[in-house]
């Protein structure tokens, strides 16, 4: 189960001339490298639900992406890429000379992941893609979908002020509020390293890639869609997903019909942070991924 642990090592990588930083946990002989979501998020909220795994012999890796946490905050938007991104990616594992990793990407990470998997699959033992999608404009759909629960006059009411660039108004906000608090975590009390992560968020990169909240894709990924390309992808995959989450079961069901060995878990009573909402079921998933799939 989670637990906020120190990093056992503090890592300082230049990327293009600026500074990115990395966090460590263990020394296993094998490494679970984290690609969190956001954009624009620092790593807290997924490094401290799976720096756990260093109790089963696992290194695990994080990295503050560039425009977050404490790497680096330049403010060209046009750094604010996945391209961009996958090289950063690249440039951090061989920085610390990881060698070939458990991918584990979740939301914006697991698209970050895939790109990254369809770059460099060599690099890649396995692949884990968490509460994810492969084809943002059938996510869009599914966004609909789950907004429409709302009912007609709140989603027009959205819409308005979706059209009028009115992101700010109360109105608007509750409405953003109770669909994260049905997709985004369904605890009452978020975990301190969520609310961590929240409170230190980088607007910039997010509203670039992808929009002005998490149920409004507009930025430079709405058009982005992988699914095609998937069946190159040899290495094994799981792909976790929550019953009631934003990047809905849907969604994953459709990476693993385009994936050549994919395994797909749906955890009940959880959104998008399964291993904050439902721990019980989501590590045992995952370690018996991992055991079953060790280099060793």
């Amino acid at each position: 189960m989670w637990r906020e642990i120190e990093p056992e090592a503090r890592h300082i990588v230049e990327v293009d001339g600026h500074k990115v930083v990395a966090y460590s946990f263990g020394s296993g002989p094998e490494t679970v490298f984290c690609l969190n979501g956001g954009p624009g998020l620092p790593c807290d909220y997924l490094r401290e639900a799976h720096s756990c795994l260093v109790d089963r012999g696992y290194r695990v890796v994080a990295f503050d992406q560039l425009g977050t946490g404490a790497s680096d905050r330049p403010t060209d938007k046009s750094l604010w890429t996945i391209g961009r991104y996958v090289e950063e990616t690249e440039t951090v594992r061989k920085a610390l000379g990881l060698g070939k990793v458990h991918m584990l990407g979740h939301s914006w990470g697991g698209w970050l992941a895939i790109d990254y998997a369809l770059t460099y699959p060599e690099n890649l033992q396995t692949l884990i893609l968490e509460d994810t999608v492969a084809d943002m404009p059938h996510l869009i759909s599914e966004l609909e979908r789950l907004r429409a629960a709302l009912g007609p006059e709140t989603v027009a009411m959205m819409q308005k002020h979706e059209a009028q660039g009115t992101y700010d108004h109360p109105e608007y906000l509750a409405a953003v509020t109770i669909l994260n608090y049905r997709h985004v975590c369904r605890l009452p009390e978020w975990p301190a390293p969520v609310r961590r992560s929240l409170d230190d968020w980088n607007m910039g990169p997010y509203e670039t890639m992808q929009g002005p909240n998490e149920f409004l894709y507009i930025g430079n990924l709405k058009d982005w869609n992988r699914i095609s390309d998937l069946p190159r992808l040899a290495m094994p995959v799981l792909i976790t997903t929550g019953e009631h989450d934003e990047l809905t079961p849907a969604c994953a069901l459709r990476m693993k019909l385009a994936l050549k060995d994919a395994e797909l878990k749906v955890f009940a009573n959880a959104s998008h942070m399964p291993f904050y909402e439902n721990p019980q079921d989501y590590y045992p998933a995952l370690l018996d991924f991992l055991s079953r799939h060790r280099a060793s």
